[in-house]
């Protein structure tokens, strides 16, 4: 008797919006530093820094360059007229306050801005400073977070609610015996489940164990809650240079109760803006001298992995370039960011890794050792393939 075929494990699907084009929102109560951490993020002057609040009303949007020493050894390597790298959207969001949820401030406004991003770096102000006022008076970062969190689950829960009340209402006019019916009541209970999460366990939607089937459902609703959160401390320049901060500490332990896993990044917006200006050079050597690094790289990266996103590379004296795709993207899905025909047409794809090319040292050396592959429509892409795509006529 022939053994049993093994049932491949279900893929999980990823909360968020199925795409390759993700944005991350700057979240966080007013004069904590956001905007001028776009500023420096961005190296604009876009985001508008103020000491007031609400300084920020409309949204600002810049696209950031990922670092990645991959990126610059291909360009190196193959002295391309042209070099694009990968870029992670970032949108400056005006701060939220207590009440944000039931309109007060600019709350409802702001909140439709959140809910236009996929991921969130929340900035947390842990600096003092008597010349910039704490819109609740004082410092206090778990305060503040406690706030946006509450905030961001109030809108949700009046969110869900919503939702239910209309599944509950086409659910009774469809009845339980179709397949429509019970596909309702299927979706009724997630909903239901989804609520309990949020207004009696206290919460964040992405925190819940959802299967494929929930997350559908979760995906459906685009909750706050369910997008991941970045968690940006933003320090004094002398606390971040000796690496000591009376919250931190506090701070780690509020993200380990209520949002385990959650990343956290100390940073120092004051040190940002003092080496915006210096050159390459001026920069590295003022680095050296105080015995501290700028987190902006760490801080873009951080970002782009918090959407899942990865990068592919295509390669040759024209350019060099870094596309980006979700985790999980297939071969055919991954040509198509190129261009739509690639996908459509797809034949199969030449692909290397880039540890390949760097150990044998060009294309060539990767053919001689067996290592390029042709792969078809099933594959899986590896962040740091370089491809080569082939479609039909």
């Amino acid at each position: 008797m022939p053994p049993k075929k093994q049932v491949a494990a279900e893929k999980k699907v990823q909360l968020g919006r199925p795409s390759n084009n993700l944005k991350i929102g700057i979240v966080g109560l007013p004069n904590v530093g956001k905007s001028s951490f776009f500023n420096v993020l961005s190296e604009t002057d876009l985001g508008k820094a103020a000491n007031f609040p609400y300084a920020t009303i409309n949204p600002e949007e810049a696209r950031i360059p990922v670092p990645d020493a991959r990126f610059e050894w291909l360009c190196e390597t193959y002295k391309p007229v042209s070099r694009v790298p990968a870029f992670l959207t970032c949108i400056d969001i005006a701060g939220l306050t207590a009440g944000a949820s039931t309109g007060a401030g600019l709350g409802n406004s702001f909140l439709s801005h959140v809910r236009a991003v996929d991921g969130i770096f929340q900035v947390v102000r842990a600096f003092d400073d008597a010349e910039v006022i704490h819109v609740e008076g004082d410092v206090d970062p778990l305060r503040d977070m406690e706030i946006i969190q509450r905030e961001l689950q109030l809108k949700d829960i009046e969110w869900v609610e919503k939702a239910l009340e209309a599944s509950r209402k086409l659910g009774r006019s469809l009845g339980t015996s179709s397949l429509a019916g019970r596909q309702r009541a299927e979706e009724i209970a997630t909903q239901e489940r989804i609520l309990k999460l949020l207004k009696e366990d206290g919460k964040d939607v992405r925190k819940g164990d959802w299967n494929n089937k929930e997350i559908d459902v979760v995906n459906s609703l685009s909750l706050l809650t369910a997008k991941p959160v970045t968690y940006l401390v933003n320090l004094s320049e002398r606390d971040y240079v000796r690496k000591k901060n009376k919250w931190l500490a506090k701070i780690k332990a509020w993200i380990d109760e209520h949002n385990t896993g959650d990343p956290l990044i100390p940073f120092s917006v004051a040190l940002e803006e003092r080496l915006l200006p210096l050159s390459a050079e001026e920069k590295e050597e003022e680095q050296k001298k105080i015995g501290a690094t700028s987190a902006l790289g760490k801080i873009t990266h951080a970002g782009y992995t918090s959407l899942d996103l990865i990068r592919y590379f295509t390669c040759g004296p024209d350019e060099v370039r870094a596309w980006t795709i979700r985790q999980g993207t297939k071969a055919p899905q991954a040509a198509g960011v190129i261009h739509s025909d690639f996908e459509n047409k797809f034949v199969c794809g030449e692909i290397m890794s880039y540890e390949d090319l760097k150990e044998y040292g060009s294309e060539g050396g990767v053919k001689a050792a067996g290592k390029l592959r042709q792969q078809g429509k099933p594959y899986e892409m590896v962040d740091g393939d370089i491809a080569y795509w082939k479609s039909g006529g």
